[in-house]
């Protein structure tokens, strides 16, 4: 099954991916959703497309030798000049199912972050449940106001007014406000929601050539000399990570363990969670760019200009209204690779809703199957999350391929929801008493400015190649808005 999966994913972005050797299966965590089966297979998919990376820079290494001009001069290799033969791809269920809930073991000096705070969470209403995410304090504000509470309300008292309310009247409220919440919905129920159609209609990785056919020619490889033959497969890639929790942050991550300079863009007045930003940010870089200033906006567009690849997962049309958008990109650097990321998508009425990963468990049934209707039973991980990085990652590796092969810029898009309704179709195990795994022998230990870190390894290998992360998690804005 899930070589098929890794198959339909390429398939789905264009990639025509080499095959995955699979290694162990469902149930690998405590659920009957196949969390192992979407992580092995999202895994495996970008794994064998670093592979796909991997080959043509020794396919085109090899016949450089034999041609005058070769890549850097402009000519294709012919196309069985010097073909090298590719190297096994390998993935394991359990070690890909446990990367998917990294932020659970991460430790700094033996110490867990807090991942939530403390008004986050399930709520029971007059007629059923609902989540509220109040981990940004705005976020939590706007409950507070749109519930009536005082803005030092505890957590029982947001209880007294969310027991007096029907869910959906408390989602709506709160979702007027600026904030984030999602009442608890059967499968039948998001299945009637206008929503649930429009993320029917959508692809589960969207990917688009931005300019017209037979514009442009194959974008130089910006990394002149250093081939992944010489060195890792995305030696020299450069990546605008502008994302803050998770999904973006996972797949900027997934490309820097394969070589990949990672520039993460964040600001000081943007709140973040602390655990989940130092978990996410292994290989990276980090800068902050203030976009409500027009110095910031003209950094922003310096640094795209010189990217391969830029990530973002702000509400939809925000950037786009800042000169931003995938075409204005495409202009200010021709070759570029944008990958967008939401929770509901860019279609339907919820289009450009504020949303995470739990919210959409909540909205689209899967919180509710989980609990049987009578209670929210969440994953055992934040899978809508990791799968949407990972397959973010595919996208712009597919992006990149691209690129290479027939020129021309690429805008890659993807939701949250999308992924729950991929994941629902996937089937059911019988996995709800599986046994907490243990993740020892997949954890290594990093020392960082932070302190001592303990971490999940980078899951996936191409023969004896494995991903790994050259430098630890760096200091918030430790680094100049600069390409190095």
């Amino acid at each position: 099954m899930i070589t098929d999966l890794v198959r339909e994913l390429g398939a789905e972005v264009g990639l025509d991916l080499p095959a995955v050797h699979v290694t162990g299966d469902d149930p690998v965590l405590p659920s009957a959703f196949r969390v192992g089966t979407a992580a092995a297979a999202t895994v495996g998919a970008v794994t064998a497309a670093v592979a796909l990376v991997l080959r043509s820079e020794r396919d085109r290494l090899a016949a450089s030798k034999r041609s005058p001009d070769g890549f850097l001069g402009g000519g294709p290799p012919a196309p069985d000049a010097g073909r090298v033969p590719a190297e096994r791809v390998t993935v394991d269920v359990r070690e890909a199912a446990i990367a998917f809930r990294d932020e659970r073991y991460f430790r700094i000096d033996g110490e867990a972050g807090g991942l939530w705070a403390p008004l986050s969470g399930d709520y029971r209403t007059a007629d059923g449940w609902v989540r509220l995410h109040c981990n940004f304090d705005h976020h939590r504000d706007a409950a507070l106001r749109a519930l009536g509470l005082p803005l030092e309300a505890d957590k029982e008292q947001v209880a007294e007014a969310c027991a007096r309310r029907m869910a959906l009247s408390v989602e709506e409220a709160v979702t007027e406000a600026g904030g984030c919440a999602a009442a608890m919905r059967s499968r039948a129920e998001w299945d009637a929601h206008p929503q649930s159609a429009a993320v029917a209609e959508t692809p589960l990785v969207a990917i688009r050539r931005l300019d017209h056919e037979g514009s442009g020619v194959p974008a130089p490889d910006p990394r002149g000399g250093a081939t992944a033959a010489a060195g890792r497969p995305l030696e020299g890639i450069r990546v605008l990570d502008l994302t803050r929790v998770i999904a973006g942050p996972v797949a900027s991550r997934t490309l820097a363990a394969h070589g990949a300079d990672v520039l993460r863009v964040g600001a000081a007045h943007l709140p973040e969670v602390p655990g989940l930003v130092v978990s996410t940010a292994f290989g990276k870089r980090s800068c902050e760019i203030d976009l409500r200033t027009r110095e910031g906006v003209a950094a922003l567009r310096e640094l795209v200009a010189g990217a391969d690849v830029l990530i973002q997962a702000y509400r939809p049309g925000a950037l786009a209204a800042l000169g931003f958008g995938p075409e204005d990109l495409a202009a200010i650097r021709p070759g570029i690779v944008s990958v967008d990321i939401s929770a509901y998508g860019t279609r339907g009425p919820w289009a450009g809703r504020r949303g995470f990963d739990s919210l959409v468990q909540m909205a689209c049934g899967i919180a509710h199957e989980g609990g049987d209707g009578d209670r929210p039973v969440p994953l055992p991980a934040q899978v809508l999350d990791h799968s949407a990085g990972w397959l973010a990652a595919l996208g712009a590796l597919a992006g990149l391929l691209r690129r290479r092969a027939e020129g021309g810029s690429w805008h890659v898009e993807l939701s949250l929801a999308r992924v729950a309704r991929w994941l629902d179709g996937l089937g059911r195990v019988d996995g709800g008493q599986v046994a907490e795994p243990d993740p020892s022998d997949l954890l290594d230990e990093m020392d960082a400015p932070q302190g001592r870190l303990t971490y999940v390894r980078a899951p996936g290998a191409i023969g004896d190649l494995r991903p790994y992360w050259t430098s630890p998690p760096p200091r918030r804005a430790e680094h100049p808005p600069a390409w190095w």
